[in-house]
């Protein structure tokens, strides 16, 4: 069983070879050639040790979670190949691996989240369900099952506790930040101004600036796991400047003349530490302790507070999902905004010592 890279007529093809015995137990041998990528020789690959065996039911769990594996760890991000490797080896896998795939019922994944799995969040194993129905789900796209065990299991979690800053707050923030010439002060202000992604923000260069056009181009974003990729949906879009956000921009240029970045690179960034560094200043200022991200949802909030409609606000950070962008209607509170004016209820005035004095006698018995 193998995979051969070669080079025909300066081309790069792969053959993919796997020999064993039938379900007969006749010696066979499967060869396909010119393959044009590592991806489908993979996927052949498993076709053909399927075929081999005569009956979909020889196919393990260990055997199809590689297969699956493989397929992400070319397809995605190395950060997600290892979050669902590590994932899969630690819960999943010791429990199923020599059971055929067509043979784990609901119960059985019922079994892992709820009794096998201890000493996580509820985020956690709301995760972990996510990559189990993946895997089943690959599965019946290439034709290995015809149902997915994992279908209607479900983790029942809190919601989370998006914290934003208010009109004030944020006016407050940037004052003391310039005040004391904090060294985040441009990163805070930029995020609020943008709404940007702090991985969109560490690799925005100045050409992706446009100052006559009025847009800045989103196109890269970048992680301490995968250094620089696509944006977190693999789309890019635009933002347009704003005339605050022009001036700011304008501003920063003069200060980092000659310079790749828009923002300059910190070591609390690059470690992924610049979310505690803003708790921590806005705990110092008496302000809500927002992270980095949160920045992003106040630029949210306030962009619907102030009446941008939400298709707007959608397209300009990059939601994939409209139910994504109305939870930050739920947020600011702009959904039920004035609904409570239809109470129709008025609460009684104070009455004035001139006013009538009521005597409540008591009732004989």
């Amino acid at each position: 069983m193998a995979i051969l890279k070669k080079t025909v007529n300066g081309k790069v093809v792969y053959e993919v070879f796997v020999k064993g015995r039938d379900n007969t137990g006749k010696q066979v041998g499967l060869r396909r050639r010119s393959i044009a990528n590592e991806r489908d020789a993979k996927r052949i690959e498993f076709e053909l040790l399927t075929e081999l065996h005569g009956f979909k039911s020889k196919v393990t769990w260990r055997k199809w979670a590689e297969h699956f594996l493989e397929r992400y760890r070319i397809e995605y991000r190395n950060s997600t190949y290892l979050n669902y490797k590590f994932n899969l080896d630690k819960w999943v896998s010791p429990e199923w691996n020599n059971r055929f795939i067509d043979d784990i019922a609901p119960s059985d994944v019922h079994k892992i989240i709820y009794e096998h799995i201890t000493g996580v969040s509820s985020y956690t194993k709301r995760g972990i369900i996510k990559i189990i129905k993946r895997v089943f789900n690959m599965a019946i796209e290439e034709g290995i099952l015809t149902r997915n065990p994992a279908v209607g299991i479900r983790v029942k979690c809190p919601d989370a506790n998006q914290l934003v800053l208010n009109k004030n707050e944020i006016d407050v923030l940037l004052r003391e930040a310039k005040a004391v010439k904090h060294r985040f002060y441009n990163h805070w202000a930029f995020a609020i101004l943008t709404g940007m992604r702090s991985g969109e923000l560490h690799c925005l260069r100045w050409t992706d600036v446009d100052l006559v056009t009025g847009f800045i181009n989103i196109s890269k974003a970048w992680t301490r796991y995968n250094g620089e990729g696509p944006t977190k949906t693999a789309k890019n879009r635009v933002y347009p400047i704003s005339k605050e956000c022009r001036r700011f921009l304008q501003e920063l240029k003069l200060q980092t003349a000659n310079t790749e970045f828009v923002l300059p690179r910190l070591w609390e960034w690059d470690q992924g530490r610049q979310g505690q560094v803003l708790k921590d200043f806005c705990k110092g200022i008496d302000i809500t302790p927002v992270t980095f991200h949160d920045l992003r949802a106040t630029f949210i909030t306030q962009m619907l507070n102030n009446g941008v409609p939400l298709s707007k606000v959608m397209a300009i950070v990059g939601h994939t999902s409209l139910k994504t962008t109305q939870g930050y209607l739920r947020l600011c509170g702009k959904d039920v905004e004035g609904a409570t004016e239809g109470l129709n209820v008025t609460i009684p005035e104070d009455v004035s010592a001139e006013g009538k004095v009521y005597e409540f006698k008591k009732k004989q018995p």
